[in-house]
């Protein structure tokens, strides 16, 4: 349960920083944010394992980069279940899935 949140904390701040950081991004309030938080943790703890199996081949002829394609699909996925937060367009999907990469990269430094 701890971990259940801290994981949708982290999901919060990441989600705000890619808002914050990605000028084509937008959302319709605190209440939305923490949303589209769970969401985003709901679909990558169930949709993403599927996707990455499916993905496997075109994983493996890319050398994995396809996995940085596939995390943003599960931002637009996020997007386009929670009508509260919005990232307009293909590069500020790329852009936020960035974002949201370094910070649970920082975020998985601090202790717990």
């Amino acid at each position: 349960m701890k971990r259940a949140v801290y994981t949708w904390a982290g999901n919060a701040i990441a989600l705000y920083a890619a808002v914050a950081a990605v000028g084509d991004a937008s959302f319709a309030g605190w209440t939305s944010l923490l949303l589209a938080a769970a969401v985003f943790g709901v679909v990558n703890a169930f949709v993403k394992p599927v996707v990455t199996l499916l993905s496997l081949p075109l994983i493996l002829l890319t050398v994995g980069i396809a996995l940085f394609f596939i995390n943003v699909l599960m931002l637009w996925i996020t997007d386009a279940i929670v009508s509260g937060i919005h990232f307009d367009g293909f590069i500020s999907l790329v852009s936020a899935s960035i974002v949201i990469w370094l910070v649970n990269m920082v975020l998985t430094w601090l202790p717990e």
